[in-house]
């Protein structure tokens, strides 16, 4: 059993759109990492592409600004907030994600105020680095 919560008890995403199956560090409102297990029964690997499902890039940054939603709202001061999606750098896909992998995110926020901040972001399997990119997100009243 994880020391760490169940990420819908910190988040508001639910399932089809939650991408962390379990919260793997946690130091709140500085970092934290994840695990994704992508079973090859999610919707988007039916066309995406068919014959060699392949996990979207866009949604491994979504991963892991969800991972970064985490570190946010698991400090106190963060609380009935939420962040946003301010936009994307730096995106950088260096490897396919496929049916049967386990994604590793990990997030350090470099930078946050009450409204706005930023983050740096990873996503691995097995090691071996499948997106990098940095984000940046405001904090609106939930």
């Amino acid at each position: 059993m994880s020391q760490f919560p169940e990420p819908s008890s910190i988040i508001p995403h639910r399932a089809p759109f939650l991408f962390v199956d379990q919260v793997t560090a946690l130091d709140p409102g500085q970092s934290a990492s994840g695990i994704w297990r992508l079973t090859g029964e999610e919707d988007f690997f039916v066309g995406h592409f068919p014959g060699r499902p392949t996990l979207p890039g866009v949604l491994m940054c979504e991963a892991i600004a969800q991972v970064g939603a985490i570190a946010i709202l698991s400090d106190a001061k963060f609380a009935n907030k939420l962040p946003l999606f301010g936009g994307i750098d730096s995106a950088r896909f260096r490897r396919q994600v496929i049916p049967g992998d386990t994604l590793e995110m990990s997030i350090t926020l470099t930078r946050i105020s009450a409204r706005a901040g930023k983050g740096s972001g990873e996503a691995t399997v097995n090691g071996e680095v499948a997106c990098q990119c940095e984000l940046f997100f405001v904090i609106v009243d939930a």
